[in-house]
Order: structure tokens, then C-alpha cells, then sequence
């Protein structure tokens, strides 16, 4: 049987390659030029070694964008010899996912060659479009990678996930990043290699800190940088800090996490909430947050300084800094930036009371100057009898 889907499916891929994104024009051909993802594909590991066995079953990616999942899905089904052919979770329907599977079946009954179906966005899937690819998942007519940006253990049918290996792909880190952009400026063949780019280290380390971990938006705006910088009479393109905060749209913030500007920008923040200037540590927490602090350390801060400095005077205070806590925790960015504002509001607008932190303090220097005092008797445990010989 002549199968027409499929071979539309590769011209489709074939023809893209060119014309297409410097993200997809680089994205990773094998494991080993693949970036990140480290807890599940270094060696050793469960996913890398069912790949290389050819013994995956059908599995779920989850992770945020541009973390690797369509690009892992094309590894896999290239290292397996297996067709691959992709849906579209908000694209696709029923009839379409029929076709697709008939196929599927009917290539592996004649020519014994297995279909991956990938299936971005499984999430938008609704019930009965999940439903239909169980028989098939199970009897092994085919094998299924999802793809999500959810948590699948909520969004998609609890059936599904049972016949399927779920794995959680994480943010690339910042070094990764890096190393993208470096790998696309030296490859001629389907990166920016035909150009001379000069590139300075604020701005490849802008680039990589405001992608937030995903390769695709960092690749297309170094790529919108490049392409959109005149060279100068040289022939090089100066890809200075100024061209990365046009290409992604954000200015850099003089502030480094490891050194003085960190420590002094959450010191003029709690400085201000101790001094109820709302617009002033909004204004520090603004900074913070656009330049990457990391928004638990935040949290962290805010639970202290309603302890500390709130204390007795509204002991609601700390509820709310906790309960902060676990909502930043539960929501990410960046949304995490509402409660943030919600409790740095609180903390300034709050009476203040350092009571109960100068009395612990009061009682420590005691401890360390003077002989520690025995408990007296009356305060004692007496739950065990007293041996009245004693």
C-alpha cells in the first residue's frame, strides 16, 4: 500500500531545512550533540539506554519550551529506523489520527518498519482523540511520543499516561545557552558560520540569561541580531550588549548574582519595607526580578523580614510570607511576580515590631557571656519520679 501521509510528512521535513529558523536549522541530529537534559539521557541513564537498545515503549515529554522535546523525538525515531510522522494536538482530529494510525499499522504488517507518532500539545487532545490511540499504543502498532508543557499526570487521560514513560525535561542552564550560540556562530553548513561575527561576552551571556532556558527563542534572536547588524568596513558584525537587548527585546540590568550588586540591592529592598517605602521596594523588587534574581530567594527574604522586623506588631504578617512562599513555588514565573508584589506591599504597609528578635538576641549574649544557668526545679520534667535517696 502506497502510504501518502508519510510521504508528505518527510517532504514537509526535507523542505524546511532550508528556509527555516536558525533553531531548527541546528536542532541536535544525535545524542551526542544534544544539550542539556542530563538527569535522563547522560549515559547510564534509563531514557539514553532504552533508546540505544531500541526498547523504548511509548513516553511523554514534559517540559517548558525549547528544552529539546520535538528535536529528542526526532533522535530517537532516526536511531530506531522508525518513520516518523507528527500531529498536532490544536491542529488535529479524529479522522486524521485514524489515517495515521491505518498507516502505522498496515507499514508495520508489510514492511516491519515502526511509526513514532509525535504528538505536540497532547494536552489540547480531548478524551475521546486520547482514547483512540489506546489499542494501538498497546498492541505496539505504533509507538508515542507526547509532548507537553503541562504536567500530563492532570492533562492527559490517566489510561494514556499508565501505558506511557513520563520524563520531565528541565530549562537549559545559562552555559548551555552558551554553548548553542557559540556552536551556531562556527557552523557554515546550517548555522552562522558564512558570517563573521564578533561577539562580546555580556552579550552572549544576555542572550542565554533572558532566553529563561529555552534554545529556540535564544537561537532566533541571536540569529535576528546577526542577520540585522550591518558589518562594518571590515566585513565583521560587532554583536555588542546593545544588538543581544535589541534582539530579545529586554535591556541588560548591572547586576551580579554572585557579587556587591546583589547584596546591595536586597538590602536597599528590605531597607525600604523596613521603612514602609511601598514605592521603594517595589521599585528594588522590580530590578531583582528583571535581571533573574532568583525568586525564591526572594520569598525567602520576605518570610524573614516578617519575622524579624513585623514580628508581634501583625503576626499575620508571617501567614502571609509563607503562604507567599508556597505560591511562588506553586505558580513559577512569571506569574510568581504577583504574590511577590502582594507580600512586599503587606511587609511596608505593616506595623513594625522587633520585640521578640531583640529579646532572643538579649538572652543569646546572655548565654555567651555569663555561666549557663541550671533549670530549676519547678521548671523540670517531672514526669519521672525522683529518687528521694538521692
Amino acid at each position: 500500500m502506497h502510504d501518502l501521509f508519510s510521504e508528505k510528512e518527510d517532504v514537509d521535513l526535507a523542505s524546511a531545512t532550508s528556509a527555516a529558523p536558525l533553531a531548527t536549522r541546528m536542532r541536535p541530529r544525535s545524542l551526542e550533540e544534544f544539550v542539556g537534559q542530563e538527569h535522563i539521557l547522560a549515559p547510564g541513564k534509563l531514557l539514553r539506554r532504552a533508546i540505544e537498545a531500541d526498547r523504548l515503549p511509548s513516553v511523554i515529554f514534559s517540559g517548558p519550551p525549547g528544552t529539546g522535546k520535538t528535536t529528542l523525538a526526532h533522535i530517537i525515531a532516526d536511531m530506531t529506523h522508525a518513520r516518523f510522522v507528527r500531529l498536532s494536538g490544536v491542529e488535529s482530529n479524529v479522522a486524521e489520527m485514524r489515517r495515521v494510525i491505518a498507516a502505522a499499522t498496515n507499514r508495520l504488517r508489510t514492511s516491519g518498519q515502526k511509526t513514532i507518532l509525535f504528538i505536540d500539545e497532547i494536552h489540547h487532545f480531548n478524551k475521546a482523540q486520547q482514547d483512540i490511540l489506546l489499542p494501538d499504543v498497546e498492541s505496539g502498532n505504533l509507538r508515542l511520543i507526547g509532548a507537553t508543557t503541562y504536567n500530563p499526570f492532570f492533562y492527559v487521560n490517566s489510561p494514556l499516561v499508565s501505558r506511557s514513560q513520563v520524563f520531565q525535561l528541565e530549562p537549559l542552564r545559562v552555559e548551555q545557552l552558551e554553548e548553542l550560540i557559540d556552536r551556531a556562530l562556527a557552523d557554515e553548513e546550517r548555522g552562522l558560520g558564512n558570517y563573521t561575527v564578533k561577539i562580546d561576552n555580556e552579550a552572549r551571556r544576555h542572550l542565554a540569561k533572558l532566553s529563561d532556558g529555552d534554545a529556540r527563542k535564544c537561537l532566533n534572536a541571536l540569529e535576528i541580531g546577526v542577520l540585522t547588524t550591518p558589518p562594518d568596513p571590515r566585513g565583521n558584525i560587532q554583536f555588542t550588549l546593545a544588538v543581544a537587548e535589541e534582539s530579545i527585546q529586554q535591556k541588560a540590568v548591572v547586576y551580579d548574582r554572585a557579587g556587591d550588586a546583589h547584596y546591595d540591592t536586597i538590602s536597599a529592598f528590605i531597607k525600604s519595607m523596613r521603612a514602609s517605602d511601598e514605592k521603594g521596594a517595589m521599585y528594588w523588587l522590580a530590578k531583582m526580578l528583571n535581571a533573574g534574581e532568583d525568586f525564591r530567594f526572594i520569598a525567602r527574604r520576605i518570610v524573614i523580614f516578617a519575622s524579624e522586623d513585623v514580628g508581634l506588631a501583625d503576626p499575620g504578617a508571617l501567614s502571609l510570607a509563607i503562604a507567599t512562599q508556597q505560591a511562588v513555588e506553586f505558580v513559577g514565573l512569571p506569574e510568581a511576580r504577583i504574590p511577590l508584589a502582594h507580600a512586599t506591599a503587606y511587609m511596608c504597609r505593616a506595623k513594625k515590631s522587633r520585640d521578640a528578635y531583640d529579646a532572643l538576641n538579649t538572652a543569646a549574649e546572655k548565654i555567651e557571656m555569663e555561666q549557663t544557668k541550671r533549670v530549676p526545679e519547678k521548671l523540670k520534667n517531672k514526669h519521672f519520679p525522683v529518687n528521694p535517696e538521692s
